[in-house]
């Protein structure tokens, strides 16, 4: 049931409304009586449906009303079709209708159809009576009683087509002041934005050489050997970081058959699991637990073979380790005038997995069952235990003259006679804990 301030009216007991001049005054108070909060008018639904008493948040902010936590905050499910909506707050609101007056607690909806819905609570309090045929909702308040008449489907429509209109124009003009503020901060802030141009760049490949000033020349010669043109062979060294899989105690292990595929796809997947075979970075298995691989297509045209992981991420417990922040990076990196970038080559695949974890990464295919020795791509902790490699390998010059962020390292320097030296000490420490970089994928000396 729906009201507005000239559909409502109230006596002020049953006996004046029985006497004769009864209806005549009731007609008297009917004209003007309005719905209000703190003065503000404001529309108003009876819903008998409603286990709860609401208040739309549009009349908490624009009244500022002063709400406080809700003692048993839950999910609400009907009042419109974004989901779920949290329920945390409530508020008491001092309404008057003509001659009735109350104070009504309320939970914090954001609500359109109206700004405060009385539900059973409410209905309970006040021993309302409904009327069926005439849609007339009566009740008793301090000894005097009281009736709300419904609008009619006419006035509803209009009523809330106003309300809509209304709406849209309080967004169209917030949305104006939000653009102006914009525009007002681009005029009176200066914008700083970084800029790298790669005015020499180069591969670590002898025929690129000519191009490099001699200290990069001698430094590349120096180490050479982290630069390999083919990828590494054999097992990665074990560099005090591990990938570790736990899983969810008492979970049921996924057992997946292999994914369909055609005689050329087959043909491809035999070939890399034979290449990582032959690398020693998987082995047969005897796993109980497996998933499916696939091919995925690379830039260059070539096919990627990838393990479907979700099942076994499904039940893996879940680590938390920060991932760096790109505007603080960009902080980080101000005033610096020189750079460098290289691009770890395989990076995930440097990493071994924990002794004794190994079958719980296993993958089939129509011809085997295979476990990794090394770390995959699509496992869910997996970029979590890059970022730990990188930042204890690292550790010495990140916050200095290096930000890391996954398998691209850059150096920066703020001064032209630090980047050789730079350069040097991290190369120096990826020697130390051996990894590989791509030959491709290297910038020197970047304004």
């Amino acid at each position: 049931m729906i009201m507005r301030g000239h559909d409502i009216y109230s006596s002020q007991d049953e006996a004046t409304t029985s006497s004769s001049n009864s209806e005549e005054e009731a007609s008297e108070q009917e004209e003007g009586v309005e719905c209000k909060v703190l003065n503000s008018a404001c529309s108003l639904i009876v819903d008998s449906g409603s286990w709860c008493n609401c208040c739309s948040t549009r009349l908490v902010e624009k009244l500022g009303l002063t709400t406080s936590p809700h003692p048993k905050p839950y999910q609400l499910h009907w009042i419109n079709e974004d989901g779920d909506l949290a329920v945390d707050q409530q508020v008491k609101v001092k309404l008057s209708i003509g001659n009735y007056e109350d104070e009504v607690l309320c939970d914090v909806v954001p609500m359109e159809a109206c700004h405060i819905l009385l539900g059973r609570p409410w209905q309970f309090d006040k021993k309302t009576m409904h009327n069926g045929l005439t849609n007339e909702i009566t009740f008793t308040h301090k000894e005097k009683k009281f009736v709300l008449h419904p609008l009619s489907p006419q006035q509803v429509a209009e009523d809330q087509v106003q309300m809509k209109l209304k709406r849209d124009s309080e967004k169209r003009l917030l949305l104006k002041r939000r653009t102006l503020q914009k525009k007002t901060l681009l005029i009176q802030q200066s914008s700083c934005i970084l800029l790298c141009k790669g005015t020499l760049s180069c591969t670590a490949t002898s025929s690129g050489h000519e191009i490099l000033p001699k200290g990069v020349k001698t430094l590349l010669k120096e180490f050479d050997d982290l630069f390999p043109p083919e990828g590494p062979m054999g097992l990665p060294p074990s560099r005090g970081i591990e990938h570790q899989l736990d899983l969810v105690p008492g979970a049921s292990l996924p057992n997946r058959p292999a994914y369909r595929t055609n005689p050329q796809e087959t043909k491809e997947i035999e070939s890399q699991v034979q290449e990582l075979l032959e690398k020693g970075w998987v082995r047969k298995s005897l796993s109980p637990c497996a998933v499916p691989v696939l091919l995925v297509p690379k830039k260059d045209g070539k096919w990627r073979m990838c393990c479907d992981s979700r099942a076994i991420n499904n039940i893996t417990v879940k680590y938390r380790h920060p991932i760096p922040r790109l505007d603080d990076m960009l902080d980080e990196l101000h005033g610096a005038i020189i750079f460098s970038k290289v691009d770890l080559k395989s990076g995930y695949n440097q990493i071994r997995i924990k002794e004794g974890d190994e079958w719980k990464n296993a993958f089939k295919t129509k011809f085997g069952l295979y476990e990794w020795l090394v770390m995959p791509f699509g496992l869910t902790n997996a970029p979590n235990t890059f970022m730990r490699l990188m930042n204890h390998v690292l550790r010495d010059c990140i916050g200095k003259f290096v930000v890391v962020y996954f398998d691209d390292i850059l150096i920066y320097s703020r001064s032209l006679s630090d980047p050789i030296g730079h350069l040097s000490q991290v190369f120096n420490i990826l020697r130390k804990k051996p990894t590989f970089w791509k030959s491709r994928k290297i910038y020197f000396l970047c304004r």
